[in-house]
């Protein structure tokens, strides 16, 4: 009778084996995952504590917030550790885990971006009914219905991974463990896999972005038709510009990497492209959100002059 090996762990292959790369890259990524979390933080706290931010914009991106906090989490501690220790192993539960929460909080952010599309429709084409449709009650029910769908879509890719017999290599081209390169690993058949990879995940990402440009188009011709004024059609348009820059950073990478075909040559691309949406894009978004509106930047400073008036006092 022929012996088969099961595969219990994985070991990461990471981002480079030169050991001076490494140390700047720790430095490098280290440091964005601070900014992240600073920046991440201080959305979340300005939108828990002042009044005035207590709409369901700000509620949204507090959850977007959330969000980011929670995916960088996810992905940068582990490839920190890689920079500095080797060979860096995962156990199969750990890779596992790892996958359903990098899936869960990915999923979940690009359904959220096209709740946030469609809030900023509601609210420049029915002003006057915005405070009706979008009531705290649709906010909570949206918000849970986000996240929800996220962790069972998730939950789908972990249980029909965890099905799979691994009996070796266990070398993974990656800084984590994503779907696609462990599916390589697999010793018995991924077509189910990559088949839902590619309908469910797919069918999740296009809806979302369907959503958000289905949403817009309407914007743009509400303010082309119903609107008049020059001046008043910028102003509402400038509302989503911070918006549209999220979606553009999100969905240009993730749609490259789930939607196209892998190839041995797409490897290197692939995690270059994750490095943009996993741990760059959280960085990126506070300070997309600050630096584009005023009301956060406002709010940001009196929270500030409160702490150091708290300080001094």
């Amino acid at each position: 009778m022929e012996n088969h090996t099961e595969v219990h762990e994985f070991i990461l292959m990471g981002l480079t084996k030169d050991h001076q790369k490494q140390h700047i890259l720790f430095i490098f990524f280290l440091l964005i995952y601070m900014a992240s979390l600073l920046g991440n933080g201080a959305i979340l706290a300005i939108t828990f504590v002042e009044p005035r931010l207590h709409t369901p914009m700000y509620f949204f991106l507090g959850n977007l917030s959330c969000l980011d906090i929670c995916s960088c989490t996810v992905t940068v501690p582990k490839m920190l550790t890689g920079f500095l220790v080797e060979p860096q192993a995962i156990s199969f539960i750990g890779c596992l885990t790892q996958l359903h929460f990098f899936h869960f909080l990915g999923s979940s952010t690009g359904i959220l971006l096209g709740v946030m599309a469609f809030d900023r429709c509601v609210a420049i084409c029915n002003p006057l009914r915005y405070t009706v449709i979008m009531n705290k009650w649709t906010c909570f029910l949206l918000a849970g219905v986000t996240w929800a769908a996220g962790f069972f879509h998730a939950l789908m890719h972990t249980v029909l991974t965890s099905r799979l017999w691994f009996c070796g290599p266990n070398y993974i081209q990656h800084f984590f463990c994503d779907i696609k390169p462990l599916l390589k690993l697999a010793c018995s058949s991924t077509a189910l896999n990559l088949s839902l990879l590619n309908i469910v995940t797919g069918s999740i990402a296009l809806g979302g972005f369907f959503l958000t440009l289905l949403s817009y188009l309407y914007i743009i011709s509400f303010l082309f038709f119903k609107v008049q004024s020059w001046k008043s059609r910028w102003k509402a348009f400038s509302t989503c510009a911070s918006h549209l820059t999220v979606v553009a950073l999100l969905y240009v990478p993730v749609l490259s990497n789930y939607m196209l075909a892998s190839t041995g040559e797409s490897a290197k691309r692939e995690t270059i492209v994750t490095i943009l949406y996993s741990a760059v894009t959280p960085v990126l978004n506070p300070l997309i959100y600050t630096l584009r509106n005023q009301e956060v930047k406002s709010a940001l400073k009196k929270m500030l002059t409160r702490k150091q008036q708290s300080v001094r006092t």
